[in-house]
């Protein structure tokens, strides 16, 4: 599970160098996610998430409080949320969900980023019986044990934890995300997390060949390019 997640989160590092595209995806994220549950970060907690999550990845306030104003004032387009499965270069598992207000130019957008590096486009559902959505956080620490013993004290459902190369991730039923949350900060008051998120957990894992690679990085670079592309899930483990 942890492999997945850190070939992700490096792909996703990869993208936060866009700065614009980062910029986009969260105010688009953010404008649907106030539009639909209310602009008030005490009362929509998938808000508060969002503008938590967007201020780690120094996106501007001026660009969060845009999108939550225009969201307010009830003017702006009509996204709606969609979701693509397939297979992937090397036969990976891939999950591709967006936020679009053309579904005409967001499936022909996905569907060319599969033709064109030899993947496969699938059905609803093709794989995503194979994910497992989980609250993921990851922190610097080593000691796997007492993790687990202030998470079971708070009474928090944990699915597992994982201690590799001087990093704690923890992973949970994504329902549980601020249990999660709250427990770990109440422990370790100077807790700084190098992830939180909720994201799609791959119950297995597909290696990719050297000779898949390259392939590979077009998929992923293609669909990153896509505006109305939000987040890729995938299976995937690449050559060290």
């Amino acid at each position: 599970m942890g492999r997945a997640f850190e070939v992700r989160k490096n792909a996703m590092a990869k993208t936060a160098g866009q700065k614009t595209k980062v910029y986009s995806k969260y105010g688009k994220e953010i404008y649907v996610c106030a539009k639909n549950g209310g602009a008030d970060p005490d009362t929509n907690l998938s808000l508060r998430r969002l503008m938590e999550k967007a201020k780690k990845d120094q996106v501007p306030s001026h660009v969060i409080e845009k999108a939550i104003d225009k969201a307010a004032g009830g003017a702006g387009e009509d996204f709606q949320p969609m979701r693509y499965e397939g297979f992937g270069p090397g036969n990976c598992m891939v999950i591709v969900d967006c936020l679009s207000d053309n579904a005409n130019r967001t499936i022909t957008e996905v569907r060319n980023c599969f033709t064109k590096t030899n993947a496969k486009l699938g059905a609803q559902g093709a794989v995503s019986h194979m994910f497992d959505h989980q609250a993921v956080f990851q922190f610097e620490g080593d000691d796997e044990d007492a993790i687990l013993e202030v998470l079971m004290e708070a009474d928090v459902d944990v699915t597992e934890v994982e201690v590799e190369d001087g990093k704690v991730t923890v992973y949970a039923p994504h329902t549980e995300f601020y249990q999660v949350k709250t427990a770990l900060t109440e422990a370790y008051p100077d807790i700084t997390f190098i992830a939180e998120e909720m994201s799609w957990m791959p119950q297995t894992e597909t290696e990719i060949s050297e000779e898949d690679m390259p392939m590979f990085e077009k998929f992923m670079d293609m669909l990153n390019d896509c505006d109305d592309v939000q987040d890729v899930y995938h299976n995937a483990i690449t050559p060290n």
